[in-house]
């Protein structure tokens, strides 16, 4: 039976022009073992003995070297089979609101970004878990449902 895990989390991060959200999309560089190319949220690796939630503002940072204005826990998980592990795991979302005028500082991890708007946004990202991700942040986040507010970290 595999094992169920979660080791990851991604953030999700995006910043206003006037009243409309874009959203920072990220180039994983080539020489990146997996999926060299791919473009993505924030991912990264949950360190022992650290949170989610710690894992995630320290993932924003070393990767884009932004700081956010808000912080949310967003109510929505990605899921992936490890097959290499045989194991499922449960990647938790996060959202992070950084200023209008933010510009990342990327890690070597990435060699590009762009700052998109959501329907752009949705089309470069691969996976179905990411996707459904941005529309949760639309939703909860940034349109306002109450799970939004509800999940504001500061």
């Amino acid at each position: 039976m595999p094992e169920v895990r979660s080791r990851y989390v991604e953030v999700c991060i995006f910043r206003f022009l006037g009243d409309r959200p874009e959203f920072l999309m990220l180039r994983r560089a080539p020489g990146q073992r997996l999926y060299p190319g791919l473009w993505q949220f924030v991912t990264g690796k949950v360190r022992p003995g650290e949170s989610a939630t710690d894992a995630a503002r320290r993932e924003l940072a070393e990767e884009t070297g932004l700081v956010p204005l808000r912080f949310w826990v967003v109510p929505h998980c990605s899921t992936f089979y490890d097959a290499a592990a045989d194991a499922v795991e449960i990647v938790p979302l996060f959202a992070a609101q950084v200023d209008a005028g933010a510009s990342p500082r990327l890690s070597e991890e990435h060699a590009g970004h762009l700052w998109l708007a959501p329907g752009p946004a949705r089309r470069r990202l691969v996976w179905p878990g990411q996707k459904e991700g941005l529309d949760r942040v639309l939703a909860a986040v940034i349109d306002g449902e109450e799970a939004g507010r509800l999940s504001r970290l500061g």
